[in-house]
């Protein structure tokens, strides 16, 4: 089925499915209830899950592949930006051509970073990335001002020409799809429960599984055949008389047109870019989300993406009172003791609650969150095989006696 493996189509379906009832499936908690501190089922939050996890998908192409580890993979998601609140500013608030550009855009600047920084690699590589992305930043921040606004970032106005639909007579428009607004969402209530249905989540969700299928494809194709053996030995591939560059420079700008889309998602969202979004900060969460989620896999980076940004979004927002609701059936004095144990964890001190998880996966689960979920499923497969031993046995005891 699309020209994949049986088990590659499985697991296409799967992320589908879970793609297609998230809002559900992240909302398992009643509103209203104790509980509900941790839905996570909320358009804004969903659409940021699918997005980075397309920019977690196509750095993992450059580093789970070929084994090259880029520290500036956050300059194409801020030129991806950039680029797509331009389009909405000169042509058109429809998403789709500032999608397109951004993803060009990306793809262009990654053909001339990485054909300079992919001269070196190993550790160079790393700081030529890191360099070219700080530089971008810089660039962004204050020289490039009149095209990037500087530290206030790139807005819409009501002076935009937008060239297809018209200047704008009433407030801001905002970002559609062939008229359908990105920020259109409906509610279901069922009982307690209710699930936000949006139509920019959808659209995300959308590209991502595009995305995912894509990555799927190089994966198992020749090419991407090519970037492992780059990752097991470069130089003996070298030595053959096989020229890797242009396999790995074909990979960096895959790579960063992933980057670019997630860049042009998050604009179309909301129609803002800023250089924020390429601080060297920004290119080490993509980093954390795919090896937290596993380098190399095939689902790792999208699970690495939800998991931090659930944590970023959901895990900080508890706080002392929550914490005090929690344990208030506890006697006073053992109710505030827990909670001054657990205060450094939350709240803003979450990304030590990161730090610590992201610390116990690198040293116990060196394959991330899918080798975590391998492994157990290999421990129930072998109770299960240890249960029809032993049953097998007995019946063969049984026999014999009788």
């Amino acid at each position: 089925m699309l020209g994949l493996e049986r088990r590659d189509t499985l697991l296409l379906i799967a992320v589908a499915v879970i793609t297609l009832f998230a809002p559900i499936i992240l909302n398992p908690f009643p509103a209203g209830s104790a509980l509900a501190q941790f839905n996570a089922g909320y358009p804004d939050l969903m659409q940021r899950f699918v997005i980075f996890g397309i920019f977690a998908i196509g750095f993992n192409i450059l580093f789970g592949l070929t084994g090259y580890l880029s520290f500036g993979h956050a300059a194409f998601l801020g030129i991806g930006s950039y680029s797509a609140v331009w389009m909405f500013k000169l042509l058109s608030m429809n998403v789709i051509p500032a999608i397109l550009l951004s993803i060009l855009m990306a793809g262009v600047f990654a053909l001339v970073i990485g054909f300079v920084s992919l001269r070196r690699s190993g550790i160079y590589f790393s700081i030529l990335t890191l360099a070219f992305a700080q530089m971008s930043y810089n660039l962004a921040y204050s020289v490039l001002t009149p095209i990037t606004n500087g530290e206030t970032g790139l807005q819409l106005t009501l002076s935009d020409p937008r060239i297809l639909d018209g200047a704008s007579t009433g407030g801001l428009p905002v970002t559609s799809l062939f008229g359908a607004e990105m920020r259109d969402s409906t509610t279901l209530f069922v009982g307690p429960w209710s699930w936000d249905f949006s139509v920019g989540y959808y659209f995300c969700a959308l590209l991502m599984l595009v995305a995912f299928y894509i990555s799927v494809r190089i994966f198992r194709s020749p090419f991407g055949m090519m970037l492992r053996a780059v990752k097991s030995n470069q130089q003996r591939m070298n030595y053959t008389g096989l020229n890797t560059r242009p396999y790995t420079l074909a990979a960096f700008v895959i790579s960063g047109m992933y980057a670019g889309l997630a860049g042009g998602l998050l604009a179309a969202m909301d129609p803002l870019a800023g250089a924020d979004r390429m601080q060297w900060t920004a290119s080490g969460e993509v980093v954390l989300m795919t090896i937290l989620g596993g380098a190399g896999t095939l689902i790792g980076p999208v699970l690495g993406a939800g998991f931090i940004k659930y944590f970023e979004n959901i895990f900080s927002k508890i706080n002392d009172g929550i914490l005090h609701q929690w344990f208030a059936f506890m006697p006073d004095g053992l109710e505030n003791a827990i909670v001054a144990i657990i205060h450094p964890f939350i709240g803003k001190g979450w990304h030590l609650t990161l730090g610590l998880l992201f610390m116990l996966v690198v040293i116990f689960l060196p394959g991330g969150l899918v080798e975590g979920a391998q492994r157990t499923g290999r421990l129930f497969r072998r109770r299960d095989k240890n249960a029809d031993q032993v049953e097998s046995d007995a019946a063969r005891q049984r026999a014999a006696a009788e």
